[in-house]
């Protein structure tokens, strides 16, 4: 057993600085079923208590098959550190500048959402780089539910050198 072990030796591979980055790249978010708990726990966080989102019998009476999950619980679903992009970037992720989003179809209870983020530009600066990505969400039948936009501030490699 080694004595000089740090936490950062508990890597799956070295962190990524803007430069290394390329647009196209891909970030696959694991898939997950919106299930009643995570309609409650988002009422919990949120203080949410508009009824479309849970009072199954009020959806119905207003033609829904079920519950209508709540825009920002769908918009949830592509925070990046649900991925791997926070472990790729652990040493030059600075933070996040901005999140937009899009809501294209309802989402329901027992629907399974699959996020991606793809990175569409990367705008260098002096020391840091803004990268740009765009977010989008589908269902279990492929359908686009939501599409969005997140920016993030990284450091450059030299910057981290210097």
């Amino acid at each position: 057993m080694s004595d000089d072990w740090t936490p950062e030796d508990h890597r799956s591979a070295p962190s990524k600085f803007f430069e290394d980055l390329q647009v196209g790249q891909k970030f696959v978010i694991p898939s997950r079923t919106q299930t009643s708990a995570l309609f409650a726990a988002f009422q919990t966080a949120s203080g949410d208590n508009d009824p479309i989102h849970y009072d199954v019998e009020y959806c119905r009476r207003l033609g829904h098959r079920d519950m209508l999950a709540h825009g920002m619980q769908v918009f949830n679903q592509t925070a990046a550190g649900a991925g791997d992009f926070p472990s790729v970037v652990a040493d030059s992720l600075i933070g996040m500048l901005e999140v937009s989003a899009e809501f294209h179809k309802p989402v329901f209870r027992g629907d399974t959402l699959y996020p991606l983020l793809e990175i569409t530009a990367l705008i260098p600066q002096n020391t840091t780089g803004v990268v740009v990505m765009s977010a989008t969400v589908r269902n279990q039948e492929g359908t686009v539910v939501m599409t969005g936009v997140h920016k993030y501030l990284l450091r450059k490699r030299d910057a981290a050198d210097g």
